[in-house]
């Protein structure tokens, strides 16, 4: 049977630490479902078309090179019930500090508490992808500053893109 994870997250845009935690997930999962989630209080600058699109096109040399499955789905619930709506038994999230760990590992209680059925492994960043967050991306794309250290080719023109059109 295969083991199934799913790895929630708004990948607005997908970046590398979110390519490193994907790829590492290989090692623990057969398929993995990319939950593109969406927040009500966050305004997205990527559309979900446009991150399922990114999200397809950078796994690409991932699956090529680990064999692993993977699919992204949009959901705008909660991520238990999008992980077992996926048929998971796992749960991958990523950590970069103790910032991230402390509001991880209340999710992750939380989520327990919710779906006992489901188990959270937590991934540390890898030190070459540990600085990235996509906020901070869109913020230095914002000003003019170079993407190219934390997104893929895909993901830098998309940000480009929607932040030409947010201008004009």
């Amino acid at each position: 049977m295969a083991r199934i994870g799913f790895y929630p997250g708004s990948f607005d845009p997908i970046t590398y630490g979110h390519l490193d935690i994907i790829a590492r997930s290989a090692r623990i999962v057969d398929k993995l479902v990319i939950g593109i989630g969406t927040h009500p209080g966050k305004k997205a600058l990527l559309s979900s078309d446009e991150r399922l699109s990114l999200i397809a096109t950078a796994c690409k040399p991932v699956t090529e090179h680990t064999g692993l499955r993977i699919s992204a789905v949009p959901f705008d619930g909660l991520a238990v019930d999008a992980a077992k709506a996926a048929q998971a038994s796992v749960i991958i999230r990523g950590l970069r500090d103790a910032t991230d760990f402390d509001y991880e590992v209340q999710m992750a209680q939380m989520n327990g508490a919710l779906a006992p059925e489901l188990e959270t492994v937590f991934l540390a960043a890898s030190p070459a992808t540990r600085m990235i967050a996509s906020s901070l991306v869109r913020q230095i794309a914002g000003m003019g500053g170079d993407t190219s250290l934390f997104l893929p080719a895909e993901s830098r023109a998309a940000v480009e893109k929607a932040l030409k059109q947010l201008k004009s």
